[in-house]
């Protein structure tokens, strides 16, 4: 049954389920079309990506769905500009984009119909985007993994925060893997919910099988916050963890910090399998999920526990 918010009006999908942009991970088109298929939006991670694979990709996504899907650009990474190209030559349906300006590339893809997201972690960086004209907002909080916000406000904190101070549709984020997540996040106010960690373990998230292991066998309590002192990003303790938390507190000087940091990457976790210095980026919510399924038993999975939830609520 279809579910009727803003956002699923908006971007023409049957339920408020959205699969975060998440490197490597979706950086292909099996995860982003087996969500689209199942009636949420899939999302391509541009991120990692070479254009002539971004460019395969979309050809593939474009060849084995007719539902809506989106890509995810961050706006600081280098070529930027020659993947959104890509993405207006393809006509895609939303762009996500990320830690960067939107408001140069605005009206050539609302001119041709395409939904600009703005993904934010902070309020401040939400009212710039608000601003500059986007369609929606996609507000993750303290609990996501990636890059979540340097300040740790929880998702129900700052979510509701936009959803009172921004008129546009809203999307939340950060500490959802299951539908009674979904339920609460609407509750809150938002138009969507987007989920990372949960749509990562799946069978069509391309990460390696030992990322997925270790994510299963984490807890709630076992992903931390890395590199506070930067850029930081939530990901599951390891050794790395345990070096960043070493040079949290010796080292002061910004260059050899960051150059501390660059030590372990997203790329030696999802792609080598090297789980125990790489980057294992997860949220919170890993410690909700049990099991690797297929993408089509998930949204089931969300679906059903969303209309549960529902029914509860409205017994109260």
């Amino acid at each position: 049954m279809r579910m009727k918010t803003r956002i699923t009006q908006m971007l023409n999908i049957e339920y408020p389920i959205i699969q975060a942009g998440m490197s490597w991970a979706s950086s292909c088109a099996a995860l982003p079309v087996a969500v689209s298929e199942a009636g949420g939006l899939g999302v391509i991670a541009a991120g990692p990506m070479y254009e002539q694979d971004f460019r395969k990709v979309l050809e593939t996504v474009r060849a084995s769905t007719d539902k809506p899907f989106g890509v995810n650009i961050p706006l600081y990474r280098p070529g930027a500009q020659a993947f959104l190209d890509l993405a207006y030559e393809f006509r895609v349906p939303v762009i996500f984009a990320s830690q960067g300006g939107p408001a140069k590339h605005l009206a050539r893809f609302q001119d041709i119909g395409t939904r600009w997201v703005h993904v934010v972690s902070t309020l401040e960086h939400a009212a710039k985007a608000a601003a500059a004209g986007v369609d929606a907002l996609a507000v993750v909080g303290g609990e996501a993994g990636g890059h979540p916000p340097a300040n740790e406000v929880s998702s129900l904190v700052v979510v509701r925060k936009a959803v009172r101070d921004f008129d546009l549709p809203i999307i939340g984020g950060g500490g959802v893997a299951d539908g009674y997540g979904i339920a609460a996040m609407l509750a809150l106010g938002a138009d969507a919910v987007q989920l990372g960690t949960r749509f990562l373990m799946t069978q069509e998230a391309s990460v390696h099988e030992a990322y997925k292991t270790l994510a299963v066998a984490t807890g709630v309590d076992g992903t931390q916050l890395v590199g506070r002192k930067g850029l930081p990003v939530r990901m599951i303790r390891n050794e790395f963890a345990d070096h960043m938390q070493q040079v949290d507190q010796t080292v002061t000087d910004k260059e050899e910090y960051e150059a501390q940091f660059r030590k372990s990457t997203l790329k030696q976790a999802a792609l080598e399998g090297n789980v125990s210095w790489g980057k294992v980026e997860v949220g919170q919510s890993v410690g909700l999920v049990d099991h690797i399924l297929p993408v089509r038993e998930v949204m089931q999975q969300l679906v059903q526990e969303l209309n549960a939830a529902r029914q509860a609520l409205s017994q109260i």
